[in-house]
């Protein structure tokens, strides 16, 4: 463990600030290094198009430079991490974006565009006509609930973040199994929420409390736990659905298994203080080679705040 907080972490460090995107070097040293969310809102500012929306291949598995929900989604996440205001203009920009493309019929925003497939982009990344049905509530839970943490409780934005958790809701209670990035989705949206439970089961059709339960219910199920299969593809682990010693999920996956986990981490590092992807596009080759170290700086930033919320840092 001293290794890994000397050795490894300098080296990750020092990889973060030559390679990767200014971005995610900004996030590094926010978490890390007593680095600014100045920095970061600045760094984030430049995918964010003037519909309020981002694009630009933050999400770097597609580059369409156009605003569209998925890559609103991935700042959306950075601006919670660094605990953005409702008040600043970036914030209230992408809450403008979300409630024009919101669809009221659906209670979703498209995660696929139309436009994706004119740009390099991932396999599953492409659009084609029923697309939406692959990715259902990924990432409209999670946009609803980012309109609802950062609007005024009566207010339009509100309102739609609202409607769209209450459709959400009612099609994971009806799921017996489910892709584990929307699981992903609802467990960040009942975080979110957990602040307006009065007024979640006011709200909503299933309590809070069962509504919890589901999305634990369906985590548990999604998870690869034996740790022979984790490093054959792209699996679910359990540390994708437990964030800290808390977390209910913890005593359900058990202490030795996410110990394990642990160390299939620590095992899995590159020798420059990284962790690679385990996915290939299959297809755009010069594009995927630089799409994969982006991730490498994302996944070594996601990775070390995990570790760190189990204490190793």
């Amino acid at each position: 463990m001293e290794d890994l907080k000397v050795t490894a972490f300098k080296k990750s460090s020092d990889w973060m600030k030559r390679h990767a995107r200014p971005l995610e070097a900004a996030r590094w040293e926010y978490n890390f290094e007593d680095g600014t969310k100045e920095q970061v809102l600045k760094c984030l500012k430049a995918f964010q198009n003037d519909d309020g929306g981002f694009g630009h291949g933050i999400e770097p598995d597609f580059w369409l430079p156009q605003s569209s929900s998925m890559s609103t989604w991935a700042a959306g996440q950075i601006l919670i991490e660094v605990k953005a205001d409702a008040s600043d203009e970036m914030v209230q920009g992408m809450i403008s974006y979300l409630v024009r493309t919101y669809d009221h019929e659906t209670g979703m925003w498209p995660s696929v565009l139309p436009e994706n497939n004119n740009y390099p982009h991932a396999p599953w990344w492409g659009w084609h006509e029923g697309v939406q049905e692959n990715w259902m509530f990924n990432p409209g839970v999670e946009l609803a609930a980012f309109l609802i943490h950062w609007s005024e409780e009566n207010s339009e934005a509100a309102s739609i973040g609202w409607a769209s958790v209450e459709k959400a809701v009612d099609h994971l209670m009806n799921s017996n199994k489910m892709d584990f990035h929307e699981v992903n989705n609802f467990q960040e949206m009942i975080r979110m929420l957990e602040v307006r439970q009065e007024t979640f089961n006011e709200r909503v059709s299933f309590s809070y409390d069962a509504v919890t339960k589901q999305i634990n219910d369906l985590a548990e199920k999604s998870a690869e736990k034996d740790p022979s299969d984790w490093a054959t593809g792209y699996k679910p682990l359990p540390l994708d659905f437990v964030n800290s010693p808390d977390d209910v999920l913890y005593e359900r996956f058990g202490p030795s298994l996410i110990e394990r986990n642990l160390e299939f981490f620590f095992n899995q590092m590159t020798d420059e203080g990284t962790w690679d992807v385990s996915w290939d596009w299959g297809s755009y080759p010069k594009e995927f080679a630089i799409s994969r170290r982006y991730w490498q700086g994302i996944l070594t930033v996601n990775r070390y705040k995990k570790l760190k919320s189990f204490g190793i840092e």
